[in-house]
C-alpha cells in the first residue's frame, strides 16, 4: 500500500506523467487530430449502446484491444465525450517515447515491454495516476497489433494485477473497429462495455484476468455485430470524416447534379437514420 505522503499529492515520483501533462498541448494535438482523421476516415462513431462510465469520484481504466496504429488518436477524440472532465493518461513502450518525447507532455508515459521493471514501472505510474481525482488510464491491454477477430482475447496480465491493487477503480472494457461500409473511406467504430469485476466477490490476480479478458470479449463481440449491419443509426457520430469517392467519379456526379439543378451530396449512399 502507499505510503500517506504518496496519497494526498505532497509527494510524487520525479517521472510522473501527472507533473509533464499538459492541457494546452493536448487541446492543440486533438484539434490536430480531427483534421487528421477527418482526411483518412468517413465518421468516428461511438455505439449507442455503450455504457457510459458511472462513478465519477472513483478512479477510471478503459481497456481496449489493439487493432491498429490507429487507436491512440481515437481514444485521444472521444476522450472527451466517453469520459468528460477527466485527463487520460496511458503507458506506451519506452523506446518508442523515447522518439516521440513530446507525447510526455500529452499523458503518455514510457514502459520497457520485455523487462521485468517494466511491469513494476507500470504498476508504479499507474497506480500514482489513479490516485488523484479527474484522471483516466487508457491501456492497449492485448499489448500488440491483434486483429479484432481473434479469440480467444489475451490481455498482458499486468492490467489484472493494477486491478488487483487498485480495488477501487471502475475498470471499462472498450472494443475498437475499423471497417468500410459503403464510402472510399473507413468507419472508426468504439463501444464501452459494462464495467467488468471478478465473480463472487474474488479479488485474485486469476480471477480479474479471467473477468477483464470476458468483459473486453463480449463487447468486442457485440461492436462486431453492430459494424456487421451497417447502420450508422445504432451509433453517435462523434464528428463526420470525409465522403465520397473522391477524383473523376465524384466530378462526374458534381457535373450532374449541377446539369440536373441538385445539390451535390458526396455520400456515395445516404445513411439509414
Amino acid at each position: 500500500m502507499p505510503r500517506p505522503s504518496e496519497t494526498d499529492g505532497t509527494a510524487r515520483p520525479a517521472a510522473s506523467p501527472l507533473d509533464a501533462y499538459s492541457p494546452f498541448l493536448i487541446g492543440a494535438f486533438r484539434l490536430y487530430l480531427r483534421w487528421y482523421v477527418w482526411r483518412r476516415f468517413h465518421a468516428v462513431r461511438l455505439s449507442r449502446s455503450s455504457v457510459a462510465p458511472a462513478h465519477p469520484a472513483r478512479p477510471l481504466v478503459i481497456y481496449c484491444n489493439h487493432p491498429s496504429w490507429w487507436d491512440p488518436a481515437v481514444f485521444v477524440l472521444a476522450l472527451p465525450r466517453v469520459a468528460p472532465g477527466r485527463r487520460g493518461f496511458a503507458p506506451m513502450a519506452a523506446a518508442e517515447l523515447e522518439r516521440y518525447g513530446l507525447f510526455r507532455r500529452m499523458g503518455l508515459f514510457g514502459i520497457d515491454m520485455h523487462a521485468a521493471r517494466g511491469a513494476a514501472a507500470f504498476l508504479r505510474v499507474s497506480l500514482t495516476v489513479l490516485r488523484h481525482p479527474g484522471t483516466c488510464l487508457c491501456v492497449t491491454a492485448e499489448g500488440a497489433f491483434t486483429d479484432p477477430r481473434l479469440r480467444p482475447v489475451r490481455l498482458r496480465p499486468g492490467l489484472a494485477h493494477l486491478a488487483r491493487a487498485c480495488p477501487q477503480a471502475v475498470f471499462v472494457p472498450a472494443a475498437l473497429e475499423y471497417g468500410f461500409w459503403n464510402e472510399s473511406k473507413p468507419e472508426a467504430l468504439l463501444r464501452l462495455g459494462a464495467p467488468v469485476s471478478p465473480a463472487a466477490g474474488d479479488m485474485s490476480v486469476a480471477a480479474w484476468q479471467a473477468a477483464l479478458e470476458a468483459g473486453l470479449t463480449d463487447t468486442m463481440d457485440c461492436l462486431a455485430a453492430e459494424s456487421a449491419t451497417r447502420n450508422a443509426g445504432a451509433f453517435t457520430t462523434l464528428f463526420g470524416g470525409t465522403a465520397g469517392v473522391g477524383g473523376i467519379y465524384d466530378l462526374w456526379r458534381r457535373a450532374r447534379a449541377a446539369a440536373g439543378g441538385h445539390r451535390f451530396e458526396a455520400h456515395h449512399e445516404p445513411e439509414r437514420p
